[in-house]
């Protein structure tokens, strides 16, 4: 029988990057659940294609871009303005850079920055005043890319692993004052902006060699865990840099030795 939960009855969160993959799932997780949700991102019909299907009184489509700190306040005020308070924000808006240090130009690297570091630091900055009213709590979207360094991503690795020491700092910070901030660590997870690695079987298969659970994850299972990390049922939890990864964290980064024992006929 399926559990229906209702943890964030009564409960407004903000959900930054919410039109697509992680962020679409997770405005969904706590609609289902019950609350008010506030979903941004910056192309408004993907916004209103998320919210399709509730109802209109818990839904506030505010299309927008994080970087920009004059945005972010607009954004934090008509969240109040329209629901009088906030108890959950969730920084997930992000974008993504690949290839050398060389071959990427300069603004490049200022971009992924602006949007995945800076866009959690403004939004944190802005709804702070509300969460610490309600003491209520912050997850962040880092990646396996900010617990460890990534291949030919350096931008988003330098971005990611500072959303993650960000996640610390501001836990101890807030941690006081009772607001609670924690992080989600996802790999490969199937979502628009990783649908070109999902085309490619060698590309697949070389992440299927390193993901213990022999897939990768679904939006939604992300999403289950923001909205734990976010709940009661985590009220003891904070300051934490959860992976959400299938296992490819548990790895000391030897190679798969499924081939050797073959090898020593030991399979």
């Amino acid at each position: 029988m399926e559990i229906v939960m209702t943890r964030f009855v009564g409960k407004v969160v903000i959900v930054t990057g919410a039109g697509s993959g992680i962020g679409a799932a997770t405005a969904r997780r706590f609609l289902s659940e019950g609350a008010s949700v506030v979903l941004n991102g910056r192309r408004r019909e993907m916004l209103v294609a998320t919210a399709d299907g509730y109802a209109s009184a818990n839904v506030l489509v505010h299309n927008g871009d994080v970087s920009d700190n004059r945005y972010v306040q607009t954004l934090v005020d008509a969240t109040a303005s329209r629901y009088g308070r906030i108890d959950v924000l969730v920084n997930n808006a992000g974008i993504s850079s690949f290839g050398p240090i060389l071959s990427r130009p300069v603004e490049d690297w200022h971009q992924v920055l602006r949007v995945n570091l800076d866009g959690v630091y403004l939004a944190t900055r802005a709804a702070l005043p509300y969460l610490l009213e309600t003491r209520g709590s912050i997850v962040n979207v880092s990646s396996v890319s900010g617990l460890g360094g990534d291949w030919y991503t350096s931008s988003y690795s330098a971005a990611k692993g500072a959303v993650s020491n960000l996640t610390r700092a501001l836990a101890l910070e807030l941690g006081m004052q009772g607001v609670r901030v924690n992080a989600v660590a996802p790999s490969l997870t199937l979502t628009e902006m990783t649908a070109t690695l999902a085309q490619s079987q060698p590309l697949i298969d070389m992440f299927m060699e390193r993901i213990p659970l022999g897939r990768v994850a679904k939006p939604e299972e992300i999403a289950s865990v923001i909205a734990f990390l976010a709940s009661e049922d985590a009220a003891f939890v904070n300051g934490v840099n959860l992976p959400v990864d299938g296992g490819v964290t548990a790895s000391n980064g030897q190679p798969n030795a499924t081939a050797v024992l073959s090898l020593l006929g030991m399979a």
